[in-house]
């Protein structure tokens, strides 16, 4: 259990201890020189395994004061930890970008330099941002989806791949093996069939390391940004990711892009897996709806 000091605000940093070693260990110091210069009063929360982050959270946000939390990860850790948040109203978010790819860190215009990040959030009020949540009660602050995407994720996780060019490896591998699946999406009023190669929602605009799937969308204007891409032959799946990553969507056949403030897709298959910031869930429903104005988080 943490200690808990009720007298005045905690900033709590939550980072993988595997990663304080060489520039790690010099990042954490500049977080903590820029804490000291702004009087605040933190602790340093180290994660040694899966878990740990999203334990933390639940005990710091269930402690009935003001606290803030800071993720010094990546999208990964800011998953673990908006799961385990009980209480918004009294606590906040922030990022300082110490992960792979930090896609969501991207989309906020949060600085991957770690003194200028810790400023933001050393001298800078909180501001509310949307964040996506399942019927399940799964929440995810970046992006939320199924198809070629899953299958990509769990061949870089499968070989242990690493680098930021983990990701376009793997995809070769996958697209030779891939097939699009058939669902259904409700979304808007309408109800549609779709043969899928990508089944996305976005709240911000990049996933998978720097894939800008999400060109439109803005992580505080109360909608999901929905992409699906239908069955693509398979020597134009790769041109149709090239141009994914350029943020150009509506220069890709057979996409449907569209904002919305709920979408629900049904799989006709019993067994399925979606991702969430990267993390892989086994047959939790893909019925996603924006939430906004609870999530307080540190912006530039």
């Amino acid at each position: 259990m943490l200690m808990i000091n009720a007298e005045r605000e905690m900033y709590y940093v939550i980072v993988n201890e595997t990663h304080i070693k060489g520039k790690g260990s010099a990042k954490l110091e500049e977080v903590k020189k820029v804490f000291d210069v702004a009087g605040k009063e933190y602790k340093i929360l180290f994660t040694q395994k899966a878990g740990d982050a999203k334990r933390y959270a639940e005990e710091i946000t269930s402690d009935g004061n003001e606290n803030t939390i800071i993720a010094m990860g990546g999208d990964g850790t800011l998953h673990d930890i908006i799961n385990g948040f009980k209480d918004f109203e009294k606590n906040s978010l922030g990022i300082i970008p110490f992960g792979t790819g930090n896609d969501f860190a991207q989309s906020a215009g949060i600085p991957l330099n770690a003194k200028q990040s810790a400023e933001i959030i050393a001298f800078r009020a909180p501001q509310y941002i949307d964040f996506i949540e399942l019927s399940s009660g799964l929440r995810s602050i970046n992006s939320v989806g199924m198809g070629i995407d899953v299958e990509l994720l769990k061949k870089v996780y499968q070989k242990n791949m690493r680098g930021k060019s983990k990701y376009l490896r793997a995809l070769i591998s996958t697209v030779i093996h891939f097939k699009s699946c058939n669902f259904t999406v409700k979304y808007n009023g309408k109800e549609e069939k779709h043969y899928g190669l990508i089944s996305a929602i976005g709240n911000g605009k990049w996933l998978g390391g720097g894939i800008k799937l999400f060109p439109e969308a803005e992580i505080n204007d109360g909608y999901l940004d929905l992409i699906i891409v239908d069955y693509l032959s398979k020597p134009k799946i790769l041109g149709a990711f090239l141009k994914l990553v350029r943020g150009k969507v509506d220069k890709i056949k057979n996409v449907t892009y569209v904002k919305t403030k709920c979408a629900t897709f049904v799989q006709e298959s019993d067994n399925y897996t979606i991702q969430a910031e990267g993390e892989l869930y086994d047959n939790v429903p893909l019925d996603a709806r924006i939430v906004e104005n609870k999530l307080k988080f540190y912006l530039p």
